[in-house]
């Protein structure tokens, strides 16, 4: 659906104040796929992210959305912040509509939609995101923090993107609200199709949900590959200032220790599978 490719782009381009922020970028978004966007502090990340709906403009190279080159000067960008949501971190700091129903419909009205069809994209959505009917006419800012949330996806949702990037949507939640969410994302990712650009420091999160890591390293795209390739590589990775996962680090102690797991495992799941595996096989076949 998306191809960004050679993407460069310089804050302050020409001035003492000048920083070159992404440098040669290129990658793809396929339909329904789960994207892992990871990186240390400053990598870049959350400048990416808006060149993919035209927040920003790249001083060099192409985004393709559909075949089209975005910067062609018939291209309308609008067009496209309807198939690319946009959802950052603290979303629910966006809300200011009167009823959490009006608040939903705001996108969707901005693009073109009737009242009928706002309500109607607005309403299906709120029902995707778990919001009850009994809320659609009280305040947004009534409702609980994980409500609230759940709230503003839906606002973007209701615009029926193809894409869907998140920035740290699980910033600050509990951990249950955390789980919640994600739950959430991995539904309307199902029942939708939408593709999902995940940004985030929790590594965890991205080893549990996402198809495909991408890791960003001082505006260069470092590596690129599925969660178990980009983890595999801890070292180069605890080098460039990235975590990996917990579970990982567990396994490689655990193997480190003279357990034979074979591989450091990525998710819990996996690691359940390798340990019992480990010890079903020094037992003769018994666990």
């Amino acid at each position: 659906m998306m191809k960004v490719e050679h993407l460069r782009f310089t804050y302050g381009k020409g001035t003492v104040n000048e920083c070159k922020v992404l440098d040669d970028i290129s990658f793809e978004i396929r339909e329904g796929e789960f994207i892992g966007l990871i990186g240390s502090s400053g990598s870049g990340k959350t400048t990416l992210i808006k060149h993919l709906n035209g927040l920003l403009k790249a001083e060099s190279g192409t985004v393709w959305f559909q075949g089209q080159n975005i910067y062609d000067k018939k291209y309308v960008l609008s067009n496209l912040r309807k198939e690319v949501g946009l959802v950052f971190q603290y979303p629910e700091h966006q809300l200011f509509g009167r009823t959490v129903l009006s608040d939903t419909c705001f996108g969707p009205l901005n693009l073109g939609m009737t009242k009928e069809e706002a309500e109607e994209s607005a309403k299906d959505c709120l029902e995707l995101v778990g919001i009850d009917e009994a809320y659609y006419y009280a305040s947004p800012f009534d409702l609980s923090g994980g409500q609230k949330r759940c709230v503003a996806i839906a606002g973007v949702l209701a615009m029926k993107p193809k894409i869907l990037v998140m920035d740290e949507p699980a910033a600050g939640l509990d951990p249950e609200t955390k789980h919640m969410v994600f739950d959430l994302v991995e539904k309307i990712r199902r029942e939708r199709n939408i593709a999902i650009v995940l940004v985030s420091h929790h590594m965890e999160d991205v080893a549990n949900y996402a198809d495909k890591v991408l890791v960003l390293h001082e505006g260069r795209l470092a590596l690129s590959g599925t969660p178990r390739e980009i983890f595999s590589q801890t070292h180069f990775l605890r080098e460039i200032g990235i975590g990996v996962p917990q579970i990982t680090t567990a396994t490689e102690r655990l193997i480190q220790a003279g357990i034979g797991l074979g591989h450091p495992a990525v998710t819990i799941d996996e690691a359940e599978d390798i340990i019992l595996q480990a010890f079903s096989i020094r037992r003769g076949g018994s666990v």
